[in-house]
């Protein structure tokens, strides 16, 4: 074994002989038993020790509870062997404890093969105790989670799955099958919070966002009914309209207060809003999302409140649907270099109603105006706008329309399929100049 790789067990640390020389000349015995004491101190706790059955039948709770409290002295793993693990109440993570599946990466739903939770706590009590609490610079990871007596006939509302509550907490490597509240980093104060490599499929809210004080990440989650309606767990999906639900009640992401947050490779198909961003109490916040989208929705971008100094960017994303800028808003809003498509529920794929200014680059558009009534592809009443290098792709159709509340926008350099594709209504300060209508 290679000695950069072997673990470093007692007999391992004093047996390999090249490595205990080099040691000795740096460390006393007196450090060397120290050093093997951090060692050890630092293993895994074993939830199975703990009374931890994991056989889907017996209440789990008390005794991962257990485990879990014993990992704050003799962890901070703690380690949950592959088994399904029926809980009837909630989890409390410690400070600085990791709450650890038996997964090596991501667990799929369809291959169901390592730790799973079977939540069966909260039903009917949205706002009881969540399934899992994150106290500061705690962890879980690598299990998945599913709600048994979940169904579409009549969904019920649950707790949320997973709460952040303090500061460096941290959701990696997780799948949620059917969570009505997926994860809750807004409901207590935090910052640099860590979601990562989530998959879900949640029914009401997938990520809250608020109370974060300091650049949150979220980073390569995914919500698409597959992960439930193709899940390899017994006995599996009951059935029903999940499109049809999630259009009329999910919202993906939910951006309240949030100081620098950055969220990256992360995509939500049919909700009823793919991002939203609002003041949920707290005030509003900021944002940099990048190479994401929202997909075949109503709405895949609301912007109700952003920060006046910072607003909310989309660099790089896809979005089959509108963008919705409300007459509140006072951030800017920008989208570069990003592509818009519409469903047959389309009207237009914008609408800039704030009191902000929205800046539009390097994007591309089409299938606006499914109703063939005549509706614009961006239709601003907003305080200002600014469209540069852009492609309207559909012939025939009206690309842009100004109206009063408008003060002031430039529209260059984009190409249209019509010569009249903008039409000014607005009276306010408008630049029109170095387009094509070919």
């Amino acid at each position: 074994m290679n000695s950069n790789t072997q673990k470093f067990s007692r007999r391992s640390f004093v047996g390999h002989s090249a490595l205990a020389v080099g040691l000795a000349g740096a460390f006393s015995a007196g450090d060397v038993n120290a050093a093997d004491a951090t060692v050890a101190a630092t293993s895994p706790v074993n939830a199975r020790q703990f009374g931890a059955k994991g056989d889907g039948v017996a209440d789990d709770t008390k005794a991962l509870q257990a485990a879990l409290d014993a990992a704050k002295t003799g962890g901070p793993i703690c380690h949950v062997p592959a088994g399904l693990y029926r809980l009837n109440g909630s989890l409390t993570v410690p400070p600085g404890v990791t709450l650890c599946g038996a997964s090596g990466g991501v667990p799929h739903s369809e291959q169901p093969l390592g730790t799973v939770f079977l939540a069966f706590g909260g039903r009917g009590m949205p706002e009881g105790e969540p399934l899992i609490t994150l106290k500061p610079n705690a962890v879980v990871r690598n299990l998945t989670i599913h709600y048994p007596e979940q169904t579409l006939a009549q969904v019920t509302p649950y707790p949320w799955s997973i709460r952040i509550d303090g500061q460096l907490c941290q959701v990696l490597d997780i799948t949620l099958t059917n969570p009505y509240q997926a994860i809750d980093a807004g409901t207590k104060w935090n910052e640099l919070h860590l979601i990562r490599n989530v998959f879900a499929c949640p029914l009401k809210t997938g990520i809250y966002i608020d109370q974060c004080t300091d650049i949150g990440r979220i980073e390569n989650v995914h919500f698409n009914p597959n992960f439930w309606t193709r899940m390899g767990l017994k006995p599996g999906f009951a059935g029903g309209d999940i499109k049809g639900w999630q259009e009329k009640n999910l919202i993906g992401f939910k951006i309240g207060q949030t100081d620098w947050e950055y969220i990256s490779n992360c995509f939500v198909i049919f909700p009823k809003i793919g991002f939203h961003f609002g003041d949920f109490g707290h005030g509003p916040g900021n944002a940099v999302v990048t190479q994401s989208g929202s997909d075949i929705c109503p709405v895949a971008v609301r912007v109700d409140k952003t920060q006046p100094h910072a607003g909310a960017q989309f660099v790089n994303g896809q979005f089959m649907s509108t963008i919705e800028i409300g007459p509140e808003n006072r951030g800017p809003v920008k989208f570069s270099n990003c592509g818009f498509w519409g469903t047959e529920l389309t009207r237009e794929q914008i609408r800039h109603e704030g009191g902000s200014s929205l800046v539009v680059t390097g994007c591309h558009f089409t299938g606006w105006d499914h109703g063939g009534k005549g509706d614009p592809c961006i239709r601003a009443s907003g305080k200002r706008l600014i469209v540069n290098g852009c492609e309207f792709m559909d012939d025939g159709k009206k690309s842009i329309i100004l109206e009063k509340g408008l003060k002031a926008a430039t529209i260059s350099g984009c190409l249209f399929r019509r010569p009249d594709a903008v039409e000014d209504l607005s009276g306010a300060e408008v630049k029109i100049g170095m387009n094509t209508s070919a």
